[in-house]
């Protein structure tokens, strides 16, 4: 008999209604029914049994029934004191450039500037993903500013005697600076001569991560050079594959807060094994980072004398500086010391907020599914008799939903997870804002 062992209130609700119980399905589907409507005529069921416990208080027993499941419930209500925990704060690096890859040994130019474009700045390129040659996303800029203009040549004639190198410093400087302050300023040493990394905005998110910073530079030929005519074919390594390491300084101190956010020094250092500052007790100084606006300014003095730039500062001469600079950290990159990762070492670095759901799934909860291999037949009824006392179903989605049932989200679980009567569930689900 497909309704043996229910409650007695229930058949006689049942029957009241009009209900034929002539299967498994049919007879559950009403008992959900007679739950949803509150059980009525449980109260007083002819088959309670009035007795008292251990305490001497009265109590009512129910013959064994089968297990329904709790109020038929689709949805589950979160409490918003244990079941949610709002505003959660991560950070979240990863490599600064393409593959999100931290490190950057390979570098390419651009074929297609125009000979005007080249005398403001430079497009760094790395090797593509997925095969040799060149990609097509820009990892950074180079560009070479002068305070006086020296260095650089208009190509166009509409300067008003104006130049590239002179254009570059004071969009920087206007950029980085304070309103009143015009130079950049290196250890208290005012600097005219700058070489400008401006990282390509949408790898770094929200910042380059501090302490996460490293550039390579190798030694060039500038030594054996006449200043104005330390360009073009004349720029190379020197080939001793001597390499000046610089790093931020943020691991020592909390840097200064200027128009750009935050500033740290740019020092002689190695992130290699955690970052370590070389002579960190008298530090040497290369530039200034700007990790709130993904610039490295880097001071071209400093780097004639330890790198051999010899950066061209004539007048009306087209020192194509930003060039040195390039053939300086490809060089580097090129190095296989075999104890050292050369070229850049950088990651981005953002903060997301989170949101956590904890789904608590009890054990009489969601152990039946709607999903048709579930049934059979023209009344639904189950299609194993042992579905009928121990249904098992697998959770694959969770899905979030307003006050007005409308879904929000959807979470996939990474494998479907077992669930039955003796079975319970705590699923996290987060939320990224």
């Amino acid at each position: 008999m497909a309704a043996q062992g229910y409650p007695q209130a229930f058949l006689t609700w049942a029957q009241g209604q009009g209900l034929i119980l002539n299967s498994a399905g049919a007879t559950q589907n009403a008992y959900n029914s007679w739950l949803a409507a509150g059980s009525p005529g449980s109260a007083t069921t002819s088959d309670s049994r009035p007795g008292t416990n251990s305490f001497g208080d009265p109590v009512s027993y129910l013959p064994p029934q089968p297990r329904p499941p709790r109020g038929g419930r689709i949805y589950t209500s979160f409490s918003t004191v244990d079941d949610i925990l709002p505003n959660n704060v991560d950070t979240v690096t990863k490599g600064l450039f393409s593959c999100n890859s931290g490190s950057m040994l390979t570098f390419y130019t651009s074929s297609l500037g125009t000979s005007i474009q080249n005398t403001y700045y430079r497009e760094i390129y790395t090797g593509d993903c997925n095969c040799s040659g060149p990609g097509t996303e820009p990892q950074f800029s180079i560009a070479y500013g002068n305070y006086g203009g020296s260095g650089s040549l208009d190509l166009t004639g509409n300067l008003n005697n104006d130049t590239p190198s002179r254009a570059i410093y004071a969009q920087w400087a206007q950029t980085l600076l304070n309103p009143t302050d015009y130079k950049f300023t290196i250890n208290g040493r005012d600097t005219d001569n700058i070489y400008v990394l401006n990282f390509n905005r949408a790898r770094w998110r929200e910042r380059i991560d501090p302490g996460n910073l490293e550039i390579n530079l190798t030694k060039l030929s500038g030594s054996f050079f006449a200043n104005n005519v330390h360009t073009g074919s004349n720029v190379k390594v020197d080939g001793t594959n001597a390499v000046l390491r610089l790093i931020d300084d943020s691991s020592t101190t909390l840097g200064t807060i200027g128009e750009a956010g935050r500033v740290y020094n740019i020092v002689s250092g190695t992130i290699d094994g955690g970052a370590s500052i070389f002579n960190a007790s008298a530090p040497q100084y290369f530039g200034l980072f700007y990790p709130d606006y993904g610039v490295v300014v880097l001071d071209g003095d400093r780097l004639n004398l330890s790198a051999s730039f010899n950066t061209t500062t004539g007048s009306l001469v087209q020192g194509d500086n930003a060039l040195k600079m390039f053939t300086s950290l490809s060089g580097s990159g090129a190095i296989n010391s075999g104890v050292a990762t050369y070229g850049i070492q950088a990651r981005s670095s953002e903060h997301v907020k989170s949101t956590y759901y904890f789904v608590r799934v009890k054990n009489a909860e969601y152990n039946y599914t709607n999903n048709p291999s579930f049934t059979t037949g023209s009344y639904g009824d189950l299609r194993y008799a042992t579905f009928f006392q121990d249904p098992q179903v697998y959770i694959t989605t969770v899905g979030l939903y307003n006050t007005n049932k409308e879904l929000l989200a959807v979470a996939k679980l990474s494998k479907p997870i077992l669930k039955s009567f003796t079975r319970e569930a705590l699923i996290k689900v987060k939320l990224d804002f």
